[in-house]
């Protein structure tokens, strides 16, 4: 892979070029370490026992594949709307880059509702039980006020959050650390799996758990209008935040194994913080707590920004009403995108457990991810002014296969509420262009007839 200095002049955009390297790095690691690893580990050890650890590192070696599609075409192509710029531009279908865009979009707002569960479930009952329902609404409606207040101000928040919610994955791998050090744990359930399960049938289904913990690193390519440098600085970022989280969760995922059996883990909504009340160490549990229920939000909010930006950028190409596209003077951010994906996210927590939303979002996701890697072979003959990243020609092709492998490992419930999902959004696609030619045929007749228009005006 090579990276070579951008040259020129960056792209003109309505939106505000305010996110710098290292804020692009901690969005990046921000979303990917808030996506599910305070979550999951429970609904991940059903599927490995103890080998937490070999579907993470499974998972983080098939998400680079995939990341290095993105680098190049990000970079080829620095336009808000990511995947559906790119399916756009290689396939020539309108009806192509809208469904690779809606299925980002199905995926987002499915991640925001079950981060949103996650977030109202065992963690927040430790300050105070309420039905999770509410709260998760709540929170949406608290994290669409932090997005539509501005690029800036969300991301210095998620500057914060991002560090706060890596020090309580630190704090497990710590106090699991001292723990066996003590002649706590038990090492050897490292190796476990489910009773009847082969290892390599065990860590396939699991890499499919563990994927939605990466699956974060792709919302940043909405946010390239916004990027200082944008062909520089995000390959540096893009690896750097998944290296980094990579490295933390197979951590977390050894600590986890040695401080509880899968059983325990299994048993609860908060399995880190099961995990540090085993060990002992006096930490209180409504501290970890909090860290806990910070790392989520950032996961949510940041999730909800790469949405709100799609759906402007989708607006943008005509592929989704051009409302969707209105932003706020001062604030320069997209409202009624913010809006209407909050909305939507609200209504999804309604529907299905964290776990199913969880497969879902990987679903969705693998049919983007499968555009991205087709696209940058396809776009291979397309010749840009600009220098920007190439990736090695086999790493999306190894995308590819990566994507096909892990479609067939998923549930039929999964695929089932997929395809309801992409069936509305079918229907949009037709309501929106039965609308544009409705208003394109209303202004035919307005050309023709510009008394008659004139009067009803």
């Amino acid at each position: 892979m090579t990276t070579e200095t951008a040259t020129g002049a960056e792209a003109p955009t309505r939106l505000r070029r305010a996110i710098t390297g290292p804020l692009l790095f901690a969005f990046i690691l921000g979303d990917v370490l808030g996506a599910g690893i305070y979550a999951l580990m429970g609904v991940l050890s059903e599927k490995v026992g103890g080998m937490l650890w070999a579907p993470l590192l499974l998972a983080l070696l098939l998400a680079l594949l995939t990341a290095g599609s993105y680098a190049e075409l990000v970079t080829k192509y620095p336009r808000a709307g990511g995947s559906a710029v790119f399916a756009e531009r290689a396939f020539r279908s309108p009806l192509v880059s809208f469904l690779v865009g809606f299925s980002m979009l199905a995926a987002g707002v499915t991640s925001a509702a079950g981060l949103a569960i996650a977030f109202a479930g065992d963690y927040f009952r430790t300050f105070i039980d309420l039905p999770t329902i509410p709260v998760a609404i709540a929170f949406l409606a608290v994290v669409a006020l932090l997005n539509a207040r501005g690029i800036r101000e969300s991301l210095g928040a998620n500057l914060v959050m991002t560090a706060i919610e890596l020090s309580g994955l630190v704090i497990v791998i710590a106090v699991v650390a001292v723990f066996v050090g003590g002649g706590g744990g038990d090492v050897s359930r490292i190796t476990e799996t489910p009773e009847g399960t082969s290892v390599g049938m065990a860590v396939l289904a699991g890499a499919v758990i563990a994927y939605y913990s990466f699956v974060g690193f792709e919302t940043s390519a909405n946010m390239i209008e916004e990027v200082k440098n944008p062909r520089r600085t995000y390959p540096r970022a893009l690896f750097a935040a998944l290296f980094t989280a990579g490295g933390v969760y197979v951590l977390v995922g050894l600590a986890s194994s040695i401080a509880l059996p899968a059983a325990d883990l299994q048993e609860s909504s908060g399995p880190l913080l099961a995990v540090v009340e085993a060990t002992g160490v006096s930490i209180p549990s409504w501290l970890f707590s909090l860290i806990a229920l910070i790392a989520v939000a950032n996961g949510a909010l940041l999730t909800m920004i790469m949405v709100s930006r799609l759906t402007y950028g989708m607006a943008e190409q005509n592929l989704l009403p051009a409302a969707l596209g209105r932003v706020l003077p001062n604030r320069k951010t997209p409202w009624v995108a913010i809006l209407t994906t909050t909305l939507v996210a609200m209504g999804l927590t309604l529907v299905g457990d964290l776990a199913t939303l969880a497969e879902t979002v990987v679903l969705l996701l693998l049919f983007v991810f499968l555009s991205v890697n087709v696209s940058v072979l396809v776009l291979r003959r397309d010749r840009v002014e600009q220098d920007h990243f190439r990736v090695w020609t086999f790493v999306p092709v190894l995308g590819i296969g990566s994507c096909i492998l892990l479609l067939t490992q998923q549930r039929p419930v999964v695929w089932l509420f997929g395809a309801i999902l992409i069936a509305v959004g079918v229907a949009l696609y037709l309501l929106a262009r039965w609308g544009r030619k409705r208003t394109e045929s209303r202004k035919t007749d307005d050309d023709r007839n510009p008394e008659e228009s004139h009067e009803h005006a």
